[in-house]
């Protein structure tokens, strides 16, 4: 039998490793299922399972900005769907209530044990025993540009289709009408509503498969042991957070962003209690852009810095929050009002929450603070990556050339796949020479990439660190910031700033620079 009344060493750690499991089943059966290039290939998505209240109790480790956010779009089904039932499954991407932006869609499965007979003669309603979720990016949900990252946007209406807690799935029928017709709503609607449609469904099939994992867990163990081990594994966490709290000091961080906003972070460590206030009240207003980020990013870049922190295996999950007092203030640019358009929040401005985090604990140094998010296409195929950089310096380490940091996680699509799926050819892909910074631990180089395309087509930049380059820390000295250009078919090249939208004709290619890492300690 196992012991409810306090964790067990042994079977904590196995519970542990239990749940990470579900969420890496979930992970595999998604990959396994879905459609698209984004999802199939990239694996921009995100599996994990949430306990009765919507606490994250475990995720594999796929997209940490998705990740500290899930638990608020799966408290927004549960407060916008007061009554669940078996055999039904939500989409949520709306920013204001968990989402992050428009392109990523949770589906959330609530998840019932048994019905009781009470419940069948009272007509009492049966609480979930605990949701799963998948959220995936997908290629488009519409808005303004093919690719739904467009780098102009000024409200959430441009940026693609919200849905908000929309039923997709009811007694285990999945509700296709009715999403194909939520996709295809607004002013600028899914351009490929198929392909979101298969990619929902392969969702679905991924929050299956974590039910049915976790059912097995409670058949073995019962759904009281499961239950109390849910919690277990969560005050772990937060004995683990406060613990590596207990190491740090006061600190202070401000990180100008490129076209206007700064982010301002103050962090205030009680070493005895082993819990941090981080106060980001001071960072700018509401942006008129779309660099504005939802609460929901500021707590995943949170939960991932301190995660981080940790020597100890742990799952990332709710218990890490737990020693930490996040204030953001209402209006400013990391908690903006609707409808605030919010694309660039979730993939450049968490980059910078995740580098004023860590230069305030003066932990590492800033790294390339953007994804470089390239989109192109036409009204039939569209396509996203994100471009890797260079990581910041520590004092025990050097940065690392040419790789993915912080909120995003993602792979870059083989160019054999994407080269037979799209119209264009990967020239150049490799390391940016000499654009990390200088230092005791030099940082990591960014990375050169170039496409050319064989058709006329639309592309788009959505990046940052154009105007600011990545600063070093304890002394260490700055990395170059990320450049890019067009090479025209005739070879005349034109530089492009970091936010453009234009169209390319056939034979004309994009060169894309993205930047380094800065240095820690003087060289």
């Amino acid at each position: 039998a196992v012991a409810l009344d306090k964790p067990d060493p042994v079977t904590l750690e196995l519970f542990n490793r239990r749940f990470m499991g579900v969420a890496e089943a979930m992970g595999a059966a998604l990959e396994r299922t879905a459609h698209s290039v984004n999802i199939k290939e990239r694996l921009d998505f995100s599996c994990a399972l949430f306990d009765a209240d919507g606490g994250l109790v475990a995720n594999a480790p796929h997209m940490p900005v998705h990740l500290g956010s899930m638990g608020a779009s799966v408290r927004a089904v549960r407060d916008r769907h007061p009554v669940l039932h078996p055999g039904e499954a939500f989409a949520l991407n709306n920013p204001y209530a968990g989402g992050t932006h428009l392109p990523d869609i949770t589906v959330v499965m609530p998840v019932f044990m048994s019905s009781s007979p009470v419940a069948k003669t009272t007509g009492e309603e049966l609480r979930p025993a605990f949701y799963v979720a998948a959220r995936g990016h997908h290629a488009d949900v519409g808005g303004i540009q093919p690719g739904s990252m467009p780098p102009f946007s000024h409200t959430i209406d441009e940026e693609g289709v919200m849905l908000d807690a929309l039923p997709i799935m009811r007694e285990g029928r999945f509700l296709e009408a009715e999403t194909r017709d939520a996709l295809m709503a607004g002013a600028w609607p899914c351009r490929s509503p198929d392909q979101n449609l298969a990619d929902l469904k392969a969702q679905i099939a991924s929050c299956q498969a974590g039910a049915t994992a976790v059912s097995e867990m409670i058949r073995g163990y019962g759904s009281e042991a499961v239950a109390r081990y849910m919690t277990f594994v969560q005050q772990n966490a937060a004995a683990a957070v406060r613990r590596a709290v207990g190491k740090l000091s006061d600190g202070f961080a401000r990180v100008p962003m490129d076209g206007g906003g700064e982010i301002v972070v103050t962090t205030t460590v009680n070493a005895k209690a082993g819990t941090a206030t981080l106060d980001f009240t001071a960072s700018a207003d509401q942006l008129p852009s779309n660099f504005n980020g939802p609460s929901a990013i500021v707590d995943a870049a949170a939960l991932y810095v301190f995660r981080t922190l940790v020597d100890d295996d742990i799952p990332l999950n709710a218990g890490c929050l737990e020693p930490l007092d996040i204030r953001t203030r209402k209006g400013s640019m990391l908690n903006p009002n609707p409808p605030a358009a919010v694309v660039a929040g979730n993939v450049e401005t968490s980059q910078h929450v995740v580098d004023a985090l860590y230069a305030a604990l003066g932990v590492m140094a800033n790294s390339l603070g953007t994804m470089s998010n390239f989109t192109f296409g036409d009204d039939t195929r569209q396509y996203y990556e994100t471009i890797c950089g260079g990581s910041g310096a520590t004092a025990a380490f050097p940065g690392t050339s040419a790789v993915h940091t912080h909120m995003t996680n993602s792979r870059l699509t083989d160019p054999e796949i994407l080269e037979r799926r799209f119209p264009v050819r990967v020239e150049a892909f490799g390391i940016r020479p000499n654009s990390g910074g200088a230092g005791r631990n030099p940082g990591g180089d960014g990375a050169i990439r170039r496409i050319r395309f064989l058709a006329s087509m639309e592309a788009a930049l959505l990046s940052s660190r154009r105007e600011h380059a990545p600063q070093g820390l304890a002394g260490g000295g700055p990395a170059l910031p990320g450049r890019q250009r067009l090479i025209a078919a005739s070879g005349a090249v034109t530089d492009l700033p970091g936010l453009f939208a234009i169209t390319v004709e056939a034979d004309d290619a994009i060169e894309i620079e993205t930047p380094g890492g800065g240095g820690y300690g003087p060289a």
